[in-house]
């Protein structure tokens, strides 16, 4: 199928409207129509509902998506495993969620980088579900997550388990509000768990989903959150942030995942040296 078509389709749902669409594009809203009309005679089904507010996805529509989705991400793979041939051996694709970048898998790329420099390294943060995704569409060559699923065909190794603590840059000397807690989303687990020990907490004025981004509102700003102690544990030394004694800590595990069809030759270097990184965090 022509990539064009596939773009197309998602510009028009993202935008809601043909001539939106037609105008990031810069083509005609007759283009944009004439493409979602070849689109939906290949697919026998309406992909859009449309009407003089816009464009909404059909129940067609919303199935074809993820597909369209995952057919530019494989086009735009290729393109850049392509372009990358020329000066690099093989090209590596790694993926997690955003809490393990900091202090752990940019440190992993920089060593890599040194051992293996004729390997080019990309690097995307997401969410789990998105992260299996494309590992299975072959657009990721491994991945690092709290919660895997397992379809066939992907190997899912612990790593190791990682420790959520509490942490506040309140001083001692007066007690913690209600109001100064911030929300922070670790994953379903960790939500759950937390609803079920904190139910007063669920109404905290603050969510934050950013990773680690969510600690540097802690330092700047008097309040208190859960985090990953890897995350917390030079800013507690040095004394901006403390540990309550007595607050509950939550262990969940960590997993690297990663094909079953694989250059094991090539892949064992790598895979080893990420477990040697996550050999200190555990």
């Amino acid at each position: 199928m022509d990539i064009t078509l596939a773009r197309t389709f998602l510009t028009v749902s993202e935008t809601g409207s043909f001539i939106d669409a037609a105008r990031r594009m810069n083509v005609t809203q007759s283009t944009v129509s004439a493409r979602i009309r070849v689109l939906e005679e290949q697919l026998g089904r309406p992909l859009f509902e449309r009407s003089h507010t816009g464009a909404d996805l059909t129940s067609a529509g919303e199935q074809f998506r993820k597909h369209a989705l995952a057919l530019v991400r494989v086009w735009q793979h290729a393109q850049l495993e392509v372009k990358l041939s020329g000066e690099h051996r093989d090209h590596l694709a790694v993926g997690a969620q955003m809490s393990f970048w900091q202090d752990f898998l940019l440190d992993w790329i920089g060593w890599l980088r040194g051992e293996v420099p004729d390997i080019a390294v990309s690097a995307t943060a997401s969410s789990a579900n998105e992260l299996i995704q494309r590992l299975i569409e072959g657009t990721l060559d491994l991945a690092v997550l709290y919660q895997p699923t397992q379809p066939p065909g992907l190997i899912i190794e612990h790593l190791f388990d990682e420790t959520f603590i509490l942490v506040t840059s309140i001083p001692p000397s007066r007690r913690r509000r209600n109001d100064e807690y911030v929300s922070t989303d670790w994953g379903g687990d960790f939500l759950r768990d937390h609803a079920s020990d904190f139910p007063r907490m669920e109404t905290s004025g603050l969510h934050l989903d950013i990773g680690a981004g969510g600690i540097e509102y802690i330092l700047n700003n008097e309040s208190y959150c859960y985090c990953p102690k890897r995350l917390a544990k030079k800013h507690i030394s040095n004394g901006r942030l403390r540990q309550p004694p007595r607050a509950r800590k939550f262990v969940y595990p960590v997993f690297l995942v990663y094909p079953e069809t694989r250059d094991e030759e090539a892949y064992e270097p790598i895979l080893a040296g990420l477990r040697r990184f996550a050999s200190r965090l555990g």
